[in-house]
């Protein structure tokens, strides 16, 4: 059983966060889960609907994976200094780390990313890099797996990734009975994503 902590802040992506906990909160022998931002209580979404963190930062709960949605939000606290302490020492304690979209503004900016491959959002691709120049960026990917860090491309990308990471975990069988438990096609081939060449990465 892992524990999942969800990060959450003012302008995170719905379906960023949501698809891929639907993903892994069908396991429920295998994952539990948790939301956590900066303050504990509701958190206003890029879309305007509010979700409840459970936890804030401060309570030095553990997680043994660490999620970090993208959004809107990730322009502001890629300066929030101590939300990156969180996610820096967060990662460091968790198996494994991560990130939808522009959440890996924010992985980047905390740097744990320093010396690995990742990705993001095509249609925020230069911002991110300039995020984490000491990240190898990958603007093809759906999304990249090095080591324990698992980053993935723009919103739906995270449902992908989160299969990714149960066939990762768990194998390929249990990843494809979650697809169609969420009657989802999944787009398994994690080194092509149709909107880098969309948004002229390649």
């Amino acid at each position: 059983m892992r524990k999942i902590g969800a990060l959450i802040f003012p302008g995170f992506e719905l379906l960023d966060v949501f698809g891929p906990v639907e993903m892994f909160g069908l396991l429920d022998q295998d994952f539990t889960l948790e939301l956590v931002a900066e303050d504990a209580g509701p958190v206003a979404s890029n879309q305007g609907p509010r979700a409840f963190a459970e936890k804030s930062i401060e309570d030095a709960a553990t997680y043994d994976i660490l999620f970090v949605p993208g959004g809107a939000g990730t322009r502001r606290e890629v300066n929030n200094a101590l939300l990156l302490d969180w996610i820096a020492r967060s990662s460091e304690r968790a198996d494994y780390t991560l990130s939808v979209c522009t959440g890996s503004a924010l992985l980047a900016k905390a740097g744990v990313l320093n010396g690995r491959c990742a990705t993001t959002n095509k249609a925020a691709f230069a911002w991110v890099c300039e995020q984490g120049p000491q990240v190898d960026w990958v603007p093809r990917a759906r999304w990249v797996e090095d080591g324990p860090f698992l980053t993935s491309s723009g919103v739906s990308a995270g449902m992908d990734m989160a299969l990714g990471a149960i066939a990762l975990m768990h194998g390929e069988d249990k990843a494809e009975q979650v697809a169609k438990w969420c009657e989802y096609t999944w787009h398994r081939n994690k080194n092509e994503d149709p909107f880098a060449r969309i948004h002229g990465l390649v």
